[in-house]
């Protein structure tokens, strides 16, 4: 088998003309006409699939103190219009600068270490959800919390999916 080539490769070299596709062809679904009059064209970014190696996120992403997070699917990135995705990494013994993420909501899946989100409930009491690999957080918009990692030696890690294109923070 010859080695893998991570180099993009268009699919056909003679693809079928914009708005048409071959009958029976599922991989070329009629697509609209692109609107030539758009200031932001990401037509290139969005008519095939991305493939994000773990080993090419970017760091080039809103920060809070306390973590690390890496961009990996992003408008910026790939042409995402509706979703961010990527990963956020809390050092051992270490906890996050309170924030929210605006109108995004956001939903996050642990991979690694035992990390615990706080927040304030309606009667203002601090509440802390303890974590293990395997498990996932809802963040509605607006709510402040923040991320800590009270393991002394061992990183946490968990992989963050936003219903925006970009990561917004807002640090409190």
């Amino acid at each position: 088998m010859p080695p893998h080539d991570p180099t993009p490769h268009a699919a056909s070299p003679t693809p079928a003309p914009r708005g048409s596709a071959a009958p029976g062809d599922a991989f070329h679904p009629h697509l609209r006409d692109p609107d030539p009059t758009a200031e932001d064209d990401r037509r290139p970014l969005r008519t095939r699939l991305h493939h994000i190696r773990a080993d090419a996120l970017d760091g080039d992403t809103a920060q809070t103190g306390g973590m690390r997070r890496f961009a990996a699917i992003s408008g910026q990135r790939v042409g995402s219009e509706r979703l961010w995705m990527g990963q956020t990494h809390v050092a051992p013994a270490t906890a996050s600068a309170n924030h929210h993420h605006g109108a995004a909501e956001t939903a996050i899946y642990v991979v690694k270490g035992h990390p615990e989100f706080v927040f304030a409930d309606d009667t203002r009491e601090e509440v802390r959800l303890r974590t293990a690999p395997g498990d996932y957080i809802f963040v509605p918009p607006y709510v402040p919390h923040r991320e800590e990692n009270p393991h002394p030696d061992e990183e946490a890690v968990v992989v963050i999916a936003r219903s925006t294109q970009e990561a917004i923070v807002v640090n409190l």
